[in-house]
């Protein structure tokens, strides 16, 4: 369809975000992605720390491309709550000093320190977090130690703004059965693509402790690794595990976006189409 409506395609995909995660993240290859420009694929390396912003910058440097080159932008995949950033917005945080990031840091070497103290000074925004959410507690705490405001209160006054506007929503739907198989079909392909060999050669290069190296597909070769289950065991809990994934996605597509039309890819396509031909 990119090809045909004069489009470049936008990734919101986590993994696929990073270079040489190309089996797990089951990215399109080179050869797939043709002549079609891709935005958000192979942008950054596995140790380089990432957060909802950069899917921000991606999306409005696509934006700025369509403009120029008078192209279209299709949007699709992956993590749902970069979608939902997008449409709602993020709060700007305030500048911040190398003082307030070096206490933070400190801060950040106990995590579970860490959130006790985000319950003290702001229980009502910790109650919304899980005690592992190192992300969103560092953000707090930055916000906290930075302007001296709660950062219930801090979001309160300055709230988000939606960066992408009127954007039209379309929702690949699947039979559970037929997804299941897929996602089975899927997994014997990644290993027979390598996926092991991937695994150990990330693992030698930048270790365990960057976010990408926790994601499913990842996790469960690293305890292969570790003798904790057998290779055929590792493959059936990437299975499971992408079930469990593909169920979640499924629940905050329906409770987080406004009503979207849903249909098969086939069924999909003349809706879309429609929008494309529009602009």
């Amino acid at each position: 369809m990119a090809r045909n409506y004069n489009c470049v395609i936008l990734s919101l995909d986590s993994l696929a975000l990073y270079r040489e995660i190309d089996i797990a993240s089951a990215k399109p290859t080179i050869t797939e992605r043709g002549d079609i420009l891709h935005f958000g694929i192979d942008v950054i390396d596995v140790d380089t720390p990432f957060n909802v912003a950069l899917f921000i910058d991606l999306y409005k440097e696509s934006v700025d491309f369509c403009k120029e080159q008078n192209k279209n932008l299709i949007i699709v995949g992956g993590t749902g709550f970069y979608l939902k950033t997008l449409i709602e917005g993020i709060s700007e945080l305030p500048k911040i000093d190398e003082e307030t990031k070096k206490k933070v840091e400190e801060e950040m070497g106990d995590l579970q320190k860490a959130y006790s103290f985000l319950s003290k000074i702001d229980e009502v925004y910790a109650k919304n977090l899980m005690p592992t959410d190192r992300y969103r507690i560092e953000k707090a705490l930055t916000i906290f130690y930075q302007t001296g405001t709660a950062p219930s209160l801090y979001f309160k006054n300055n709230p988000p703004k939606p960066v992408a506007k009127d954007l039209e929503l379309f929702e690949i739907s699947i039979d559970k059965e037929v997804l299941n198989r897929r996602i089975e079909l899927r997994t014997n392909q990644m290993f027979e693509m390598g996926l092991v060999d991937e695994i150990a050669n990330l693992e030698y290069k930048y270790g365990r402790n960057h976010n990408p190296m926790k994601a499913i597909g990842v996790k469960e070769i690293l305890d292969y690794f570790d003798g904790k289950c057998s290779l055929k065991d590792a493959k059936e809990l990437i299975s499971i595990h992408t079930r469990q994934l593909a169920k979640r996605q499924r629940t905050f597509n329906r409770t987080q976006f406004p009503p979207h039309i849903q249909g098969t890819p086939e069924e999909l396509k003349s809706n879309i189409a429609e929008v494309l031909l529009k602009n």
